[in-house]
């Protein structure tokens, strides 16, 4: 099976929102909002209003990945602003994950969790049949352009192994540093799902259908190399 591509937003150019939009609908098959309070990591970004801008505009499922240091706050106003997906950064949830899962899907939408680089999957392990998803960071959380660490790999493939002798159900996703030059291991190592920021998407040119042209190319290139 061919990954979902979700398109991190946090890169897009949001002075030409609608017709990046118009864009991604064709090429991708999911939109990654990352909202951050500054708190859990030294950023400012998108918020539930990002969500509320975007949702009458798209067809597509949004994801909201909240970088933040109570996620329990925003639940709620993420739901309502029209997120399909809500994943949650496990460090933050550790006291209360079982009830903040419940929570998310009470609202109406699938619930995720995110891995740090240094979070092992023992963390999650006791409530991972519970999830529809399961991001694995590939960098440090927090600032586009940094470089993929393949110790990742490792994390991701152990992850498919654990999904496959339990019959789970949650898709295994990648993000951070994916592009060209790790497509192929990412999806090897068992990626179902690629987060594309500006290396693998909004970066590869200044027009955007020809971006999502490129990266589409790229993408079925390397899945092309594993799967012939």
């Amino acid at each position: 099976m061919k990954p979902c591509l979700s398109a991190s937003l946090m890169c897009a150019d949001w002075l030409h929102l609608a017709p990046t939009l118009k864009a991604l609908e064709a090429s991708c098959g999911a939109l990654h909002v990352d909202i951050m309070d500054g708190h859990f990591c030294k950023s400012l970004y998108l918020s539930p209003w990002s969500i509320s801008v975007i949702r009458p505009a798209t067809r597509l499922p949004i994801e909201a990945h909240l970088m933040v240091e109570h996620p329990e706050d925003f639940l709620e106003a993420v739901a309502k602003a029209g997120a399909d997906t809500i994943a949650l950064h496990a460090e933050t949830i550790e006291r209360q994950a079982f009830r903040l899962v419940e929570r998310i899907h009470a609202l109406g939408c699938k619930a995720g969790v995110v891995l740090s680089p240094a979070t092992p999957i023992a963390a999650v392990e006791s409530y991972l049949n519970r999830l529809e998803l399961v991001t694995v960071m590939t960098v440090d959380a927090g600032f586009a352009g940094q470089p993929f660490l393949p110790e990742m790999l490792e994390k991701i493939r152990a992850l498919a192994a654990w999904k496959h002798a339990h019959g789970s159900r949650f898709s295994i996703q990648a993000d951070g540093g994916v592009n060209c030059a790790t497509y192929r291991a990412l999806y090897e190592a068992g990626t179902e799902n690629f987060v594309l920021g500006s290396s693998g998407l909004f970066g590869l040119d200044t027009d955007i259908y020809a971006a999502c042209k490129r990266m589409q190319t790229e993408v079925e290139a390397a899945i092309r190399e594993v799967t012939p």
